[in-house]
C-alpha cells in the first residue's frame, strides 16, 4: 500500500471498493440481467417459432409432392380388422400419413429400410422404426422427449393380442386435420367409414380437387403440444390410449383450449398465444388462440362451403 507524507502524518491511499459500493454494483448488474433476460428469451422463442414454421413448410412441400405422384394426399392412417378385413379405426397395420410422406422429405432410407408397412407397428420387425426420431416432425419449442410411452386404453378396441404395453413411440408435434366432428362420434359405431370433414382420416386419401373450399382456405396439418397430448408421426397402435388422436386432431375447440369434446384431441403448442397451421396451398399461418370457433372450424373443412374473411 502506497503512503503519502504531509507535515502532520502518514495516511494510506485507498485502492479498493467499499462494501456499499460493491453492493451497489451488484444491484445494478442484477437489474440489467433482469431487463435483458426477457428480451433474450423472446428472441430465442422467435427463432424457435421460425424453425417450427419451416418444419410445417417442409411437410407441406412433401404433401404436395405426394399429391403430384399419387393424385391424392396420404390417408390419415390405415387400419383393418384382421379377422374379417373390414376397415377399423383401431385396426392394423396402423401406419399414419406422416410415415407415407417420408420419401418426399429426405427420409427415403427410413421409408425403405426401417418401415415395414405390411406389418403392424408393434411387430418386432418395426422395433427401430417406431421409435426413430425425425427432427422435421418436432417443434423446437416443445420440451418433451424424443419418445413417449403409449399406455393401453381402458376402452380402446384391441385387434392384436400380441401388442405389449406400454408401447414406446417416436414423438411428433404435427398432426393431420380430421375435421370438426369428433372421432368417437364418427368412428366408434360398427361399420363406420370413420371419415371426417377435414383432409386426413381412415383408409382414404383426399385429392386436391375435393378441397372445394380452396387450398388457401383449408387447414390440413396443425401443431399438438406433447404437454397436453403426446403425439407421433408413426401411426395408430391398436389397443393404445387415444391412439387415432395421436396422428389426427379435431377442431371441436379453439387452439390451445382445454374445452371441447375431448381436450386430448385439440390442437395446441408451446408457443405463447397461438398455434401454427399448414394450409392446403403450402402456406403456414400462426392462428391466435382467441380465434372465433366458428371461423376456426370453417377453415378446417375441405368442402363446407363457408365464406371466411381473411382477417382472422
Amino acid at each position: 500500500m502506497f503512503m503519502y507524507r504531509n507535515k502532520f502524518t502518514f495516511r494510506p491511499l485507498p485502492l479498493g471498493f467499499t462494501l456499499v459500493e460493491l453492493l451497489v454494483v451488484i444491484a445494478i448488474i442484477g437489474i440489467l440481467i433482469a431487463l435483458l433476460l426477457p428480451a433474450v428469451q423472446a428472441a430465442r422463442e422467435a427463432a424457435r417459432r421460425a424453425s417450427c414454421s419451416n418444419n410445417l413448410k417442409q411437410i407441406g412441400l412433401a404433401c404436395h409432392m405426394y399429391q403430384d405422384t399419387w393424385k391424392v394426399l396420404p390417408a390419415g392412417w390405415f387400419g383393418y380388422n384382421p379377422s374379417n378385413g373390414q376397415p377399423h379405426w383401431f385396426g392394423l397395420p396402423g401406419w399414419g400419413w406422416a410415415a407415407r410422406i417420408l420419401p418426399y422429405m429426405e427420409q427415403g432410407n427410413v421409408y425403405k429400410n426401417l418401415v415395414h408397412f405390411e406389418l403392424p407397428i408393434t411387430h418386432p420387425t418395426n422395433a427401430e422404426a417406431k421409435v426413430f426420431p425425425i427432427a422435421t416432425f418436432r417443434c423446437p419449442s416443445d420440451i418433451g422427449g424424443k419418445t413417449f410411452q403409449l399406455a393401453k386404453g381402458a376402452k380402446a378396441p384391441c385387434l392384436d393380442s400380441t401388442a405389449g404395453f406400454p408401447v414406446e413411440l417416436a414423438t411428433g408435434n404435427y398432426i393431420g386435420m380430421f375435421g370438426t366432428l369428433d372421432l368417437h362420434d364418427l368412428c366408434a359405431p360398427a361399420g363406420s367409414r370413420c371419415e371426417g370433414d377435414g383432409t386426413f382420416f381412415l383408409n382414404r386419401g383426399v385429392g386436391f380437387q375435393e378441397i372445394t373450399d380452396g387450398l388457401s382456405q383449408t387447414i390440413i396439418v396443425g401443431e399438438r403440444s406433447s404437454k397436453i397430448a403426446p403425439s407421433t408421426w408413426v401411426g395408430v397402435v391398436t389397443c393404445g390410449e387415444h391412439s387415432p388422436a395421436r396422428v389426427v386432431g379435431m377442431a371441436t375447440a379453439p387452439p390451445n383450449s382445454l374445452q371441447g369434446e375431448d381436450p386430448f384431441h385439440n390442437f395446441s403448442s408451446f408457443h405463447p398465444g397461438g398455434v401454427h397451421f399448414l394450409l392446403g396451398d403450402g402456406s403456414v399461418r400462426f392462428f391466435s388462440e382467441n380465434i372465433e370457433l366458428k371461423v376456426f372450424q370453417a377453415l378446417t373443412t375441405r368442402s363446407g362451403g363457408e365464406a371466411v374473411n381473411n382477417n382472422y
